[in-house]
């Protein structure tokens, strides 16, 4: 069971969480988020000691430390000193990372991710002592035990057989005994036993990899709303909730950048093909969204409407032989050399069609892909991304779609890039309109 920030805001909200872990028919294993905006101060605070200012970035954080202890104000006298002393802990600790940074005037990667690990360290032992006070055996565990990664800080890569030994080694005994392990997700550590962070909303990874190592039986993510809904709720207000998906149309939709969904985070649970819930932490009676080996189910339906805003679509045009051998790889390296990322949303023989953020950099890359071919630049546009296996198909239902496309819009250009989705551009102001008429042509 994994809880994000909104999941543990304050008090009420770490009951609810310890009633949910107390209704399972056994005994889970618990990975937690940070309480909600303790991450972005702990970050913040970071920016203000480099200025100089270390007792004005420690006050930053006296609110959070506050929320802490507020959680335990009713838990009687033991669990408020056992918090107490564990606030104290991270209160000095991070105060030795922010007079450091305010000594070199500047932080860097390694330091961030030290001190953005005690958002989750502080959450997970905080919600230990409260599921001991509900009567659950709760335990402890420092992720940076079980996840072991590379030392790329702040996007690092866990080191699977490493972490699958380490987790195993860590959580076994605890299972064996009936306990409850409660970790912080979001952080790892390198064999060095130096803290990493693994991106931002990267808990949701921490707890597929942890179900990987340890054979679970279901990954449950516990969030805010009713699982994987048929478009964004904020623009589609009849948006309903999908009760099953594939893990490939899964994947697509993180990738589109879907809320409730880490890109990265169906990976670790594929080859053993364990479920992933996405479940509603203030209404558990709700079915939520179950994710898992549905690669057998019917075809040609759309089962999302996804989009990605705010992005320059780039088409490059070259010649057959050169698209043939090489363009790709030309592609990548150009993005790669600049440090930048990009997302292909179409290929043809004389081109590729792809997406990116701008950056200071662009220019500079837009004069290296010149060289590749002829560049076709369209800014301030959305991605939208019709999501369902089978939808690259021409025959039986998948035809149907294709239908309902150009009656929305004759004149739009659909392409694919993989069997669950086609993938349009279109400007940023007429994204919304689209977007409904595309719900209401499938859902309603």
């Amino acid at each position: 069971m994994k809880f994000g920030g909104t999941s543990l805001k304050d008090e009420h909200a770490f009951c609810r969480v310890a009633s949910l872990v107390g209704a399972q028919h056994e005994y889970p294993v618990v990975v937690v988020s940070a309480m909600s905006g303790v991450t972005d101060a702990l970050i913040g605070s970071l920016r203000i000691a480099a200025e100089q200012d270390v007792a004005k970035a420690i006050q930053s954080l006296e609110d959070h430390f506050e929320r802490h202890l507020m959680v335990a104000a009713n838990l009687g006298a033991d669990a408020r000193a056992r918090t107490r002393l564990i606030v104290e802990y991270a209160r000095r600790e991070i105060t030795e990372i922010l007079n450091g940074v305010a000594i070199k005037h500047a932080t860097n990667p390694c330091l961030q991710d030290s001190l953005a690990s005690h958002g989750e360290r502080l959450s997970a032992n905080l919600l230990a002592i409260m599921l001991g006070k509900h009567g659950l055996p709760a335990f402890y565990v420092d992720a940076r035990r079980c996840i072991l990664t590379d030392q790329v800080h702040g996007n690092a890569q866990p080191l699977f057989p490493e972490t699958r030994r380490q987790t195993r080694r860590e959580i076994k005994p605890l299972i064996a005994k009936k306990r409850v392990p409660v970790l912080g997700g979001f952080i790892g550590a390198t064999s060095n036993g130096v803290t990493t962070t693994m991106g931002r909303g990267s808990s949701d990874y921490s707890a597929t990899i942890i179900a990987a190592a340890l054979g679970a039986s279901e990954t449950q993510l516990w969030t805010d709303v009713d699982g994987v809904l048929t478009a964004d709720p904020q623009l589609v207000k009849a948006a309903r909730t999908i009760p099953q998906l594939s893990y490939a149309e899964a994947t697509e939709l993180a990738r589109l950048g879907v809320r409730v969904l880490h890109p990265k985070m169906i990976q670790p649970v594929i080859e053993q093909r364990i479920p992933i819930r996405i479940c509603n932490s203030h209404a558990p009676e709700s079915n939520g969204t179950l994710i898992g080996d549905y690669s057998n189910a019917s075809a040609g339906f759309v089962k999302a409407i996804a989009h990605t805003p705010n992005v320059t679509a780039i088409d490059v045009t070259s010649t057959l032989t050169f698209v043939a051998n090489g363009f790709m790889r030309a592609i990548q390296q150009t993005f790669e050399r600049h440090q930048s990322g990009f997302d292909i949303i179409g290929a043809s023989e004389v081109g590729v069609s792809l997406v990116c953020k701008e950056e200071c950099s662009f220019p500079y890359i837009v004069e290296d892909l010149a060289r590749l071919g002829s560049v076709e630049i369209k800014r301030g546009h959305t991605v939208i991304g019709c999501i369902g296996i089978g939808l690259h198909e021409s025959a039986g239902d998948a035809r149907d779609v294709f239908c309902q496309l150009r009656e929305v819009d004759p004149l739009l250009k659909w392409q694919s890039t993989s069997e669950v989705n086609l993938i349009s551009t279109v400007p940023l102001a007429s994204a919304g309109s689209l977007i409904r008429s595309l719900h209401h042509a499938f859902f309603e």
